[in-house]
């Protein structure tokens, strides 16, 4: 046998498993590594988050990656230096995570890479009749499995579409595993650049949903960077607390169809962007409308487009345990918006459940990576278990 098929093999075979699992989200704010111990596989996963780290990228970094980021033109060359560049540079954090821990290569299994997404094109979104769903995300796994000798798995997004998803969101893999309680009705909200969350209901598995629901911090992120140069968001809603919602600003932003489209379904800054908020503007004839103003309107839209999708989704959240994740986590105007739309609801962090909030979906994805060595899939349909790309060490 090839030695390092009887790897991965031996790896299936331990009694539990050291995965690193990474995360580098729309935010473009760095590189979430979690360490994490896992036992067992499927229903019988559990999890303990040993180290977690944010990694931030550099000016230079994101000003590199926002050049090719949610662009329809864009430097071919640029985007494919970008694609090993990502990945040696993850690497690079990786190294220094294990030493500053003092845990040597050999002692983790697997890396579990998300990349980072470069464009998200499901057809609902470029409307291209017969070609279907598509996403890219860069930082190449065989050059972060080479530079850190560690098995890497990647591109788990690309299996979710092959097997006939839009690539987005996976959290209901890892959800599930760990969050689904029995006679408990619970959310598990990420707010991240885009908000979306899984609905876990505590005695029906058929009625699980995993959706995005629209806009998180992106819009807010990019116009605190357009009106702040150096701001990368508006830290404790300071901004938006600042201002004063405007209805017909609100009104217009909230008017685009993806907000009508069934679930499930996912989106991007492909759409939501600092265009969608300029032709709501203008449409809303608000364009001469302050800056703190912009702001409270903008942070009202990423919790009224929140709370419109679960309250679609379910008809009575009375008694619906929320548990939220991501940056969004933080902002406090936002989180006492939902409360307000959603009354009756039970508010945490993930921390509560004993998972970093923004840890929650570096940890999601080592969960993958378990799955992908170590699940029987066999008569499971492939849209139950995200398989990744295997990239093997030298």
């Amino acid at each position: 046998m090839n030695p390092q098929i009887q790897r991965l093999y031996d790896i299936a075979q331990k009694s539990s498993r050291l995965i690193i699992g990474l995360m580098s989200g729309t935010s473009l704010d760095g590189l979430d590594i979690a360490l994490c111990r896992i036992t067992g596989a499927g229903r019988e996963t559990k999890l303990d988050l040993l180290h977690f780290e944010t990694v931030g990228y550099s000016a230079a970094i994101k000003k590199d990656i926002q050049s090719v980021f949610a662009k329809q033109q864009i430097n071919l060359e640029d985007l494919c230096l970008l694609n090993p560049r990502i990945g040696l540079l993850h690497a690079e954090m990786i190294n220094n995570f294990l030493a500053k821990h003092k845990i040597t290569a050999d002692e983790v299994d697997l890396i579990a890479s998300h990349g980072q997404t470069i464009y998200h094109a499901p057809e609902r979104l470029h409307n291209k009749t017969g070609l279907g769903n598509a996403t890219l995300q860069i930082g190449d796994g065989d050059h972060l499995a080479v530079a850190t000798g560690i098995i890497t798995i990647s591109d788990f997004r690309q299996k979710h579409i092959a097997a006939g998803g839009e690539g987005a969101p996976l959290a209901v893999y890892g959800d599930r595993l760990l969050f689904q309680k029995t006679g408990k009705d619970r959310l598990l909200l990420n707010i991240g650049g885009i908000a979306n969350f899984t609905l876990l209901p505590g005695n029906d598995e058929k009625s699980i949903q995993c959706t995005d629901t629209g806009p998180g911090n992106t819009m807010m992120d990019a116009y605190m960077r357009q009106q702040f140069p150096g701001k990368y968001f508006d830290g404790d809603a300071a901004v938006a607390k600042a201002g004063t919602v405007n209805a017909s600003l609100l009104s217009a932003l909230l008017s685009e169809d993806f907000f009508q489209q069934p679930f499930p379904k996912t989106t991007g800054p492909e759409l939501f962007n600092l265009e969608y908020l300029s032709i709501a503007k203008e449409k809303s004839n608000t364009q001469s409308i302050s800056v703190q103003d912009t702001m409270a309107t903008l942070n009202h839209f990423s919790a009224d487009s929140v709370a419109l999708a679960i309250n679609t989704c379910i008809k009575n959240s009375k008694g619906l345990e929320i548990y939220v994740s991501g940056g969004g986590a933080k902002n406090p105007l936002l989180i006492e918006r939902l409360k307000t739309q959603l009354p009756g609801c039970f508010f945490a962090t993930t921390e509560v459940l004993n998972i970093d909030p923004d840890a929650k979906e570096a940890v999601l994805f080592a969960i993958l990576a378990n799955e992908c060595i170590c699940a029987d899939i066999s008569g499971k349909n492939l849209l139950d278990i995200s398989m990744g790309k295997i990239s093997l060490p030298k």
